[in-house]
């Protein structure tokens, strides 16, 4: 249901499987309350109508491929789709300077200063689960969904299911797994905080945030920007994908911290995640900052 507007939905949701793919058709209604008061979606939420090939047998290739915002990351079992990037940057479009709800395009792809939708120093007209409207009410996650699996991996006990896929065809689990010590708890990211949090530096080509602009909270390394973090191997179980092997098999992990699901994609993007036409005008939609 669409709490704000009290209107009632239906997800619709089918699977076919083909010799190589799974075909996944949905409305892309998530299977949950969506719109809570804590929202400011700009457009409201439509049913739509998606088809999504994912590689039953997906392969790790040589090099991984980044994230991209002319591709759509992956599809959860609920039929909404996941895209981790904002077309927002620091300095970048006609907006006013620190304000940017748009214009930082796929040229603009190596930006360090991309606003994060899922830091708390952001705000994105998102709900309750990290997720609002494109301009045409298509519903989408920016993170965690906040559903599909227990969010309490010490109260349940037990390994998180597969939530999702990426594009790629790897599974998305939620947070909890079983580690070497035969612990189940939260998996850890491996991206950590740039300078321990301190100063941030600047890059040449790039305006540097300044602290008191527009949103900016700070001139340090706080997450607020997706380049205020850097892989570190082993630092935490994820690798730079934010995925990992548990029991031979390979998938992507939701993590309490940046980059929330995927950091890359490990294998090769299926073409049919691809955004074209107006779909590619769609994920190029405006992300209204609230104060």
């Amino acid at each position: 249901m669409d709490l704000q507007r009290g209107e009632t939905f239906v997800g619709e949701l089918t699977i076919q499987t083909q010799s190589s793919t799974c075909r996944l058709t949905s409305n892309e209604i998530p299977n949950h309350d969506f719109n809570d008061a804590s929202a400011a979606f700009a457009t409201p939420v439509s049913a739509q109508n998606n088809q999504l090939d994912i590689p039953t047998s997906p392969l790790q290739a040589g090099n991984v491929t980044p994230l991209s915002l002319t591709t759509t990351n992956g599809v959860f079992l609920n039929g909404a789709t996941l895209d981790l990037l904002a077309a927002a940057c620091y300095g970048i479009g006609s907006e006013p300077l620190g304000n940017e709800k748009i214009g930082c395009g796929q040229d603009q792809i190596d930006n360090p200063w991309r606003y994060d939708p899922m830091s708390a120093l952001n705000t994105f007209g998102t709900d309750a689960h990290n997720a609002h409207t494109q301009p045409d009410g298509t519903y989408h996650y920016h993170g965690n969904p906040q559903a599909l699996f227990d969010q309490d991996c010490d109260l349940t006990g037990v390994p998180s299911p597969v939530v999702g896929f990426a594009a790629d065809g790897f599974p998305i689990y939620g947070s909890c797994f079983t580690d070497e010590q035969g612990n189940v708890r939260k998996a850890l990211s491996s991206y950590q905080l740039k300078n321990n949090g301190g100063a941030r530096q600047a890059e040449p080509g790039y305006q540097t945030p300044q602290a008191g602009v527009g949103v900016v909270a700070s001139d340090q390394y706080d997450g607020q920007f997706v380049g205020d973090w850097e892989y570190q191997a082993d630092s935490g179980d994820l690798d730079i994908c934010n995925g990992m092997t548990v029991d031979g098999q390979y998938g992507y992990y939701i993590t309490d911290q940046y980059p929330w699901v995927m950091g890359c994609f490990t294998g090769t993007p299926d073409p049919s995640f691809d955004k074209t036409g107006a779909a590619l005008v769609n994920r190029m939609h405006a992300h209204p900052h609230r104060h």
